[in-house]
């Protein structure tokens, strides 16, 4: 006969009593606990009985912090039909719902499930106050690292909750006793509680997943086109050696590896660098370039590095296209590897595997859920049409938001209906990258494919939590032999039992006595004796909206100064009447001075304050996009000079905050000065606009659009023009004249 949980807060009959999950609430509520257990458990259950005993304690709010849309609405669903409150009282927070609203809804509300980024923009810009949050949790905990939004949450939390408790949820917190330390050390976590399958608790519960690996043999043809790439690759391996940066076994050589030496590299670029040392640089990217082909053959299929190579060569002919992909179009063998590529009709072998393994998974059984993992969209497209043609398979592509050159994303609205489609059984087959590894929950999935191995146990393990959540479940791997692929499995492999192990440790080392009631007031009164140092209370900076979400916005209301939020047209930071902030990081310096929109922006803040600031953050200022160091220096000169504006270099987003924050009191210790954004962008004249239109063409540049223009007298003209017409004006050569008249009478193919 099966038990429910009786609680006031908890609607009876509701909920099944199980021992383990008992256990790990009960000793989550004695002090912030890190709850690490297998996917398909119950840890949303574990959150749900933890936050209704602190919110009978305490009263107040709880949050759950989840990472992503669907699941904030997976988990909202569910606490919605177990809590024994009010409806209106469960709120959901995504970017989709408006600050204003979000800052009413959040004093109406008793249970806020929200997106961190969400919480964290809230907090920085002061709409919802945290003093009275009973409970926090952190769903998907794994990822309080670093600068993601958990770590500042959790910091602001402990600093001005009355009574603070959280609790962290995972599957797979990672491999490594660093990894799993800031994990706790960053959530305030004093105790980790752990239970795995093989627990005597946990056992009765656990459904039989079977895993099977496939080994795949690479085709004859696909490999000799890898060949040619790895002739590639050696060259440049020979060109390092010649500048006098010998790699030692480059067989061997990893991405990391690579990306070590790239960032070796650009710190030799500080003072006056050898040339040597750029051309470096440019070589270990296209390096980069082509190992990520070699990967994807090797992985992935044709049609996938089909897509790749389209996109090298339209980066090769952009007017933004880096040195390393310009030569990379032009070598020999990569234009051998293409021209066979383009020869070659066999596909990778997976794709047939993938086909036979599902069409034998859901045959007769129109209950039955497959999701077919894969690193790339590209993969993810090319499986997803090859499943449409067979028949009884309704297959759905599952990609994050962001998008690219011929790859749109999917908006979070998307995402949600397509998994609600699926659990209802309009598709059957989920064909998915990274976005649906996480806690996603599909009772009813009894199959996962990997369509590649990954070197994370973290996502591995995620993966496999996939299938077996209520019936017995089978995951498959595909591995191509003597690749890649093999090393990736193995590894994976390993660091799952050596977080295993590493849990277990934890587990006995980490002691569970401390109560929050003794640890939390310490806590508190440490962090608020440290920032009151710092806080100048009396201060305030306008930040522009699209700043919110940078690491500075966050430094800055660290460090006390009050953030006004605004939609500024000229300028990141308003610290008064007459000055007013750019802030760009190396990288986006050099990307606007290339796509001609650097010098837009500094006309505009130059002509609208009187003391007007470039702030220039991080790194690589001289060896993002292998530009010139001259045209920098020239650039920075005249930005100075030319324009009036003064130049600040910071090494990060905690600098730049620091020197805002300086900046700022500087100006307003007297209280004289007015904090007023003024000024707005230049509206472009009519002829900047015709020149623009021109110089979208690939190959052309401003200067080429304007001898083009003064040439022809006009956009329609120059359109209207014959190759022979073309190649007469001055600086327009036969390439030149191609490109534009390719562009112009080419068919629309979308």
């Amino acid at each position: 006969m099966t038990s429910y949980i009786k609680h006031p807060l908890i609607r009876p009959d509701m909920v099944e009593q199980r021992l383990y999950q008992l256990d790990l609430a009960g000793r989550s509520l004695s002090s912030p606990t890190l709850v690490v257990l297998p996917t398909g458990l119950g840890k949303t259950i574990i959150s749900l009985l933890v936050i209704a005993s602190r919110m009978e304690k305490f009263g107040g709010k709880a949050v759950i912090l989840s990472p992503t849309k669907p699941l904030v609405e997976q988990h909202a669903a569910f606490f919605k039909k177990v809590m024994n409150i009010s409806e209106e009282h469960i709120i959901t927070f995504t970017g989709g719902v408006a600050p204003e609203k979000r800052a009413d809804l959040w004093k109406e509300g008793k249970l806020i499930v929200s997106t961190p980024q969400v919480i964290e923009n809230d907090i920085i810009t002061k709409r919802i106050d945290l003093s009275d949050v009973c409970h926090i949790t952190f769903d998907e905990a794994h990822r309080a690292v670093g600068n993601y939004a958990y770590t500042y949450i959790a910091e602001k939390y402990f600093e001005n909750a009355r009574n603070p408790h959280c609790l962290g949820i995972t599957a797979s917190p990672g491999s490594t006793d660093e990894k799993i330390n800031e994990v706790c050390e960053v959530l305030h976590i004093r105790s980790v509680a752990v239970k795995t399958e093989t627990d005597s608790d946990v056992k009765p519960y656990v459904h039989k997943k079977e895993i099977e690996w496939i080994k795949i043999d690479l085709p004859k043809d696909m490999a000799k086109i890898k060949e040619l790439l790895e002739k590639v690759i050696e060259e440049r391996f020979t060109k390092l050696t010649e500048l006098g940066f010998p790699v030692h076994n480059p067989k061997f050589i990893t991405k990391k590896d690579l990306l070590g030496m790239q960032k070796k590299l650009q710190g030799e670029l500080r003072g006056m660098p050898d040339p040597s040392v750029y051309a470096a640089i440019s070589i270990v990217a296209e390096i980069m370039k082509v190992s990520h082909a070699v990967e994807i053959i090797e992985t992935q299929g044709m049609e996938s590095l089909r897509k790749y190579m389209e996109r090298l060569d339209h980066e090769a002919y952009s007017k933004s296209g880096s040195k390393a992909s310009k030569r990379l179009a032009e070598d020999l063998y990569m234009r051998q590897a293409i021209h066979r590529i383009r020869d070659t009709d066999i596909e990778h072998p997976k794709l047939e595997m993938v086909r036979n393994i599902v069409l034998r998974q859901i045959a007769g059984k129109q209950e039955s859920r497959a999701i077919v993992f894969t690193n790339y969209r590209d993969t993810a497209d090319m499986v997803t049409t090859s499943l449409e043609t067979m028949e009884g398979i309704r297959p759905v592509r599952f990609v994050g938001q962001s998008s690219k050159y011929k790859d749109k994303g999917l908006t979070q609205k998307q995402q949600v209906q397509i998994i609600e489609d699926f659990k209802k059984g309009e598709y059957n087959v989920l064909v998915a990258t990274s976005v649906a590894e996480e806690g996603l929950d599909i009772p009813s999935t009894d199959l996962v494919i990997f369509y590649e191995p990954i070197p994370s146990e973290i996502r591995s393990i995620q993966r496999k939590g996939r299938t077996a959540r209520k019936h017995v479940g089978r995951v498959v791997v595909l591995i191509t032999k003597s690749t890649r692929d093999e090393g990736y499995y193995w590894s994976s492999l390993s660091k799952e039992r050596r977080m295993q192990n590493n849990m277990k440790e934890l587990q006995g080392s980490m002691s569970a006595n401390v109560t929050l009631e003794q640890y939390a007031p310490q806590l508190i009164e440490k962090d608020q004796r440290q920032l009151s140092e710092f806080h100048d209370k009396g201060i305030k900076v306008i930040v522009d909206h699209r700043e919110v979400r940078s690491q500075v916005a966050r430094e800055l209301e660290k460090l006390g100064v009050n953030i006004e939020v605004k939609t500024l047209e000229v300028g990141d930071y308003v610290i008064s009447e007459r000055i007013a902030i750019e802030r760009k990081s190396a990288e986006d310096f050099v990307s606007s001075l290339l796509n001609n929109t650097l010098f837009e922006q500094i006309s505009n803040i130059s002509r609208s304050y009187q003391k007007p600031v470039l702030l220039i953050e991080g790194d690589g200022l001289f060896s993002a996009r292998q530009i010139n160091p001259r045209s920098i220096h020239g650039t920075l000169i005249s930005i100075g000079i030319d324009f009036g504006v003064s130049i600040f270099y910071t090494r990060d987003a905690e600098d730049s905050a620091t020197l805002i924050q300086t900046l700022t009191k500087r100006e307003q210790s007297d209280g004289q000065r007015e904090i007023k954004p003024h000024g707005k962008k230049t509206a472009q004249l009519l002829s900047e606009q015709q020149e623009y239109i021109i110089s979208a063409i690939n190959e052309i540049g401003p200067k080429a659009a304007k001898n083009l223009l003064e040439y022809f007298g006009s956009v329609e003209n120059v359109m209207k023009a014959r190759y022979e017409e073309l190649i007469k004006v001055h600086n327009i050569g036969p390439k030149t004249a191609a490109r534009i008249r390719e562009v112009v009478s080419s068919e629309y193919k979308g």
